[in-house]
């Protein structure tokens, strides 16, 4: 039977307010009665009862009853808890639940559906066009050349309904498509294409593009429905470009576009993520989802400043959404050709994938064009065909596995087919080849896109907030080169050519230059023959014996490293089948020579002398060392353990395994080169990265340690050594957490040559969980191993920041750890070793390391949930300190990795963004419209309820075009669907609890928190004046309100009003009394009256909408006009 659901905000809120009420209630009683009974009575009632209590005879019950206040106050409390409603509040659940669900989940097929009547899709009257059945036919023979299609289930391909297509599109749209079939009139057909951008139609197209839009639509069928883990249609025509009512760019049909809304209507999904790395923006599919906050749309393109096709304002940066989709549209545009591998990772690592997992999407479409790829005329960029499975890999265990991949662009064959068949390759499970050339540091170009797209986005996703900001004046402040850490949104928008009625049919493909052709064509050979594609057959190998049980502390039964840590994770392994499905390791003592390759021969001598003596002597031995104990086999298990390491090291690096999991102990990354140390002997995982580099050649060794304690033993070993990267995520306090001392702080890097090669990531505060460890590898440990290109990623895996472990104090889930030995996995070829370090919750480990190896083994994986519910609450004391302690990380470690040089520039606080820097790419757009002429399309009082609200329908090139109106018409009348990320209530029950006539006559704009000093996020009370600190920071007002009962707070920073009793901002005319002052202090000018209403001098307001009567709202709604729902159409320029 499930535990009741307790919300832990709800009862801390109800707690705080029932000691707020019961201290409030208390001091009135006292109060009252001091008044009214005198103090001599006081005095006496205080004697009497001092009597009673004394002599004994006084009723017990009465004397422990608790007053009427209290009770008085516990009902209410009790009536809120009742009445909460927040379901996205966090609830006390089984912590091993989402592990427990997955026992039985096995990797499912990956789904695979194409039609071959697609190859019929041609230009009739130019035989040389891009868009050419080629791309499809070498996409399939690549596949099927690496054997990849008879591993996958291939579906029957489907033609889509017409009540499907008219999800998004016209039903003119669609007969005027339906008209072509079958029409071998060339003549005419190319007379209609030429009305459109970049389009053929042939007697074929209508069917097919039936047939494509309902072969996406049959795939996500399949994913939902849990038949497919994941999927790929490789279909034609492409989608992306397709409008409302426009066929564009190849495009008629809107495949991933309306899939996403059948997943929407049919399947009722509600967040679902749309990536589109063709190299031109998919501006169709922005456009159906501009408004919507299920639909994350996440573009990469070429964009040169507009002047790359389709040359539009709106695929640059700043469009981020509009009305409640604000903040869910994503545009990195690339404004220089030759972007490379390390230039799209960065966008990944820095920017998609922290938002995908706030995001936390139940469906992945990936618009997969491969005109980015090396060698692609229309691209011009120099992306590997191998790291298109590097982009897609991360997101395998996000949306519990479920990705679709669809096919759009890409017009070099030879990089398209084998960038498709190397994705196709990714979605069956098999490890990310290894990436030939090392990854170049992003280019300055996507340097600039990026952060500007981050700066924008900022606002809305807690996620971006690893970069700090800072103020605009602070560069008048600094000379030019102090400005480089400071980055400037700026836009520059050079256009393409005017619009036009009629489009080139012919003769569009334009070649590249014939040396560079040739250069291209080289360098794909030489990088298709070097990427390793073999890959062993066994999955995964396994090291385990049950002698290493015989090491523990015959001193104190209940020390936490205890024998059981290992068998339990044995037995969790077999009740979970997953012994029989990986290679059983035979296990062996390490030699002497072997354990030497890191630690002393007098150290390796020393636990030697252990063997066979005496308990009591071995009790003394250990009291010299910290933290370890001592068992006359000590020296047989800690040989046992670091020989078994080892084997797992021979049978990767021989090819025999593509992966090893090592269940040993005693642990080791604390062990020093001369001695044992916190539970550790020997070092196994250095022992292991010595002997790779000494047997096997190897230059460059990874070791990732994310067990709670820093390794202070590994890090000593490999601190001067350039071959082994150590990188370790651990609790340290300011040094207090064990091994203390400042070893483990961000500032350690290594010594001599090996200065740069050591990464401390330090926790400085309990609690981390998911969310930090996720954002840690994403923003940081990624891009440096990445850059790095390790030829071995060995793990020192210790659990003990698993979720209730009880030395850690963290809360990393089970599942958690999956997805990071996922990440991991995409580096070195899949050669990734998981070896046991600490963990001393018997449960959270054996769950953690049971998933770390289902992951290995290919198994689908709940994805953690860390983005949904966290980022609807405040944001913990953890979650800002492990931001603190990433902003400080980078700091250093930029200094040493190319990848991470950008990322610790300061973002401006409020970003000023529009064409150069002047105006947004709406407001831009006035310039192409006559100011004084009421007549055009969409001008006021034309009934645009029929229009998209994100754009409607017009030619790809052609400008947008929208109704003039003065500023303060604009304002007024789109206020809330343009001037709010968040909108605002328009009235609220609270605003009568304030007095505008005593309203301040001045405010003080920089006023520090009235309870800790802080400068930050500071709001003021609007009953009483008090200035206290955000939830952001420490949460004084919070409290202020509850014990205070004063709901309505402003914020000093954007002068914006919360209730805290209605959640929720509020914008009303009642409270310009109290705003104008704060913007006079801020500003020094009065702030505009923005509201419909006639502004009054008393400034009492009725608290109707929009300080309106309350009868006046049904007026409204009778059909009076309003200014609610106004918002900019984009029209026909032609």
């Amino acid at each position: 039977m499930s535990p009741p659901i307790v919300t832990r905000r709800s009862a801390q809120q109800a707690k705080m307010q029932t000691r707020a009420m019961a201290n409030k209630s208390a001091a009135a009683g006292v109060i009252g009665g001091s008044a009214s009974t005198g103090t001599a009575t006081g005095t006496g009632s205080k004697s009497s009862a001092s009597s009673a209590i004394n002599s004994g005879t006084g009723d017990s019950r009465k004397a422990n009853k608790p007053s009427a206040a209290l009770l008085e106050a516990k009902r209410r409390a009790r009536n809120m808890l009742k009445n909460q409603s927040n379901a996205m509040q966090e609830s006390i659940t089984d912590i091993f639940q989402n592990a427990v669900n997955c026992k039985d989940l096995v990797r499912k097929p990956t789904a695979l559906i194409y039609d071959e009547s697609m190859s019929q899709h041609c230009c009739l009257w130019d035989k040389e066009h891009y868009e050419c059945p080629e791309r499809f036919t070498r996409v399939l023979e690549r596949c099927r050349e690496l054997h990849l299609t008879e591993r996958c289930m291939n579906l029957p391909s489907r033609s889509a309904t017409k009540e499907e297509i008219l999800r998004l599109h016209t039903e003119e749209h669609f007969e005027l498509l339906k008209s072509t079939a079958g029409i071998r009139d060339d003549e005419r057909m190319e007379e209609l294409s030429s009305r459109y951008d970049s389009v053929y139609i042939h007697p074929s197209t209508f069917e097919l593009s039936l047939l494509a839009t309902g072969s996406t639509i049959e795939l996500v069928d399949q994913l939902i429905a849990g038949n497919a883990q994941n999927g790929m249609a490789i279909i034609r025509p492409p989608g992306h470009h397709a409008m409302v009512a426009e066929f564009n760019g190849y495009c008629f049909f809107n495949n991933v576009a309306l899939a996403t809304q059948h997943a929407l209507d049919v399947h009722m999904l509600q967040r679902i993520l749309i990536i589109d790395y063709d190299v031109h923006h998919g501006q169709g599919t922005q456009r159906f989802f501009y408004n919507d906050p299920r639909v994350i749309y996440f573009s990469i393109h070429r964009f040169e400043h507009g002047s790359f096709w389709p040359n539009l304002q709106e695929s640059d940066y700043h469009a981020i959404g509009w009305g409640p989709g604000t903040g869910y549209n994503f545009n990195v545009p690339l404004n220089a050709t030759a972007m490379t591998n390390g230039d799209y990772l960065a966008i990944f690592q820095q920017l998609l994938l922290p938002v995908a997992l706030e995001f936390q999407p139940e469906l992945i479409m990936v618009s997969a064009g491969y005109d980015a790829a090396l060698g692609c005329p229309e691209g011009e960029m120099e992306v590997t065909p191998a790291c298109y499975p590097h982009l897609l890999n991360p997101l395998l265990r996000l949306a519990d596995s479920r990705v679709a991949v669809v096919l759009e662009g890409g017009y070099c064959l030879e990089s398209l087919a084998e960038g498709a068949a190397l994705t196709l390759r990714s979605l069956l499970g098999d490890p990310c080849p290894p990436l030939v050339e090392p990854v170049p540091r992003p280019r300055p170009d996507l340097v600039q896109a990026l952060l500007s797209c981050i700066a924008v986005h900022r606002p809305h996703w807690r996620c971006l907030q690893l970069q700090q900001t800072y103020e605009p004046a602070e560069l008048a402040l600094l000379d030019r080169e102090e400005q480089k850490d400071l980055h400037q949104v700026l836009r520059h928008w050079v256009g393409g050519p005017p619009p036009t009625n009629r489009y080139p049919t012919r003769g569009t493909a334009i070649p590249l230059p014939a040396d560079t052709e040739a250069r291209n064509r080289a360098r794909l050979q030489v990088l298709r023959t070097e990427t390793k594609l073999s890959i062993p057959s066994v999955r995964v190998c396994y090291a385990y014996d049950a002698q290493m049980l015989l090491h523990c502390n015959l001193h104190d039964a209940g020390h936490p490293e205890q024998p059981s840590r290992i068998l339990h994770i044995h037995r969790m392994h077999d009740e979970y089948g997953l012994l029989p499905r990986m290679k059983q390791l035979a296990a062996r003592a390490a030699t002497t020579d072997e354990v030497c390759l890191a630690h002393t021969r007098a150290h390796v001598n020393s636990v030697r002398r252990l063997l066979e003596r005496d308990p009591e002597e071995l009790h003394q031995v250990a009291g010299g060392y910290n933290s370890v104990y001592l068992h006359p086999r000590t020296f047989d298990c800690a040989t046992l353990a670091a020989g078994s390491v080892l084997q797992a090291v021979d049978s990767v690096l021989r090819g025999e395994s593509r992966s090893g999991i090592c269940n040993v102990r005693p642990p080791g990354h604390h062990a020093e080169q001369d001695q044992p140390h916190g539970f550790c002997i020997f070092n196994n995982v250095a022992i292991a990265a010595q002997y790779a580099i000494r047997d096997f050649g190897l230059e460059r060794v990874l070791i990732v340690d994310w067990d709670v304690h820093h390794g202070n033993g590994t890090q000593h070993i490999f601190e001067a050594n350039p071959k082994v990267l150590y990188i370790s995520l651990h609790r340290y306090e300011h040094g207090a957490f064990f091994p203390k001392g400042p070893d483990g702080n961000y500032d350690v890097v290594g010594k001599g040559a090996g200065r740069g090669f050591n990464v401390n990531i330090p926790w400085n505060k309990k609690g981390m969980g998911d969310l930090e460890y996720a954002l840690a590898f994403q923003q940081l440990i990624m891009p440096i191993a990445y850059e790095f290109n390790p030829q071995l990623v060995l793990v020192s895996a210790g659990f003990d920041a698993a979720i209730g472990d009880p030395l850690g104090g963290c809360k990393v889930t089970p599942e958690g750890y999956g997805m990071l030995t996922h990440w991991l996995s995409a580096l070195a070829g899949g050669r990734i070793i998981v070896c046991l370090e600490g963990g001393y919750n018997v449960h959270s480990i054996s769950y953690a390391m049971t998933m770390c190896t289902k992951t290995l083994l290919g198994d689908p994986m709940p994805t953690p949930r860390l983005g949904a519910i966290a980022g609807q609450k405040p944001a913990t004391v953890a979650y800002q300190s492990c931001v603190e302690s990433l902003q400080l990380c980078l700091h250093i470690q930029r200094k040493h990795w190319q990848s991470l040089e950008f990322v610790g520039r300061r973002l401006p606080r409020d970003p000023v963004v529009g064409e150069n820097n002047n105006e947004d790419f709406l407001t831009a757009s006035l310039r192409q419209l006559d100011i004084a002429n009421d007549d055009a399309p969409g001008a006021a009082g034309e009934d645009a309820g029929d229009q998209s609200a994100c754009g409607g329908e017009r030619p790809s090139g052609s400008k947008p075009k929208v109704k003039v109106k003065t500023l303060t018409e604009f304002i007024a009348e789109h206020k809330e669907n343009e001037m709010y990320a968040v909108y605002p209530l328009k009235t609220c029950p609270h605003l009568s609890q304030l007095r505008p006539q005593a309203a301040p006559q001045s405010i003080n704009s920089s006023e520090v928190c009235s309870v800790c000093g802080t400068r930050v996020e500071n709001w003021v009370c609007l009953s009483c004046r008090m200035v206290a600190c955000g939830r952001f920071m420490n949460a004084h007002m919070e409290l202020h309100s509850v014990e205070s009962q004063h709901p309505l707070v402003m914020s000093i920073g954007d002068l914006s009003v919360w209730c805290y009793a209605c959640s929720s901002y509020v914008d009303h005319p009642r409270l310009y009394a109290f705003l104008n002052p704060l913007h006079v202090a801020k500003f020094q000018e009065p702030m505009p009256w923005t509201y419909a209403c006639a502004k009054r001098d008393d400034g009492c307001y009725p608290l109707g909408p929009d300080g309106r009567d309350e009868d006046d709202d049904d007026d409204v709604a009778a059909g009076g006009s309003s200014c609610s729902g106004i918002c900019f159409q984009l029209q026909h320029n032609n």
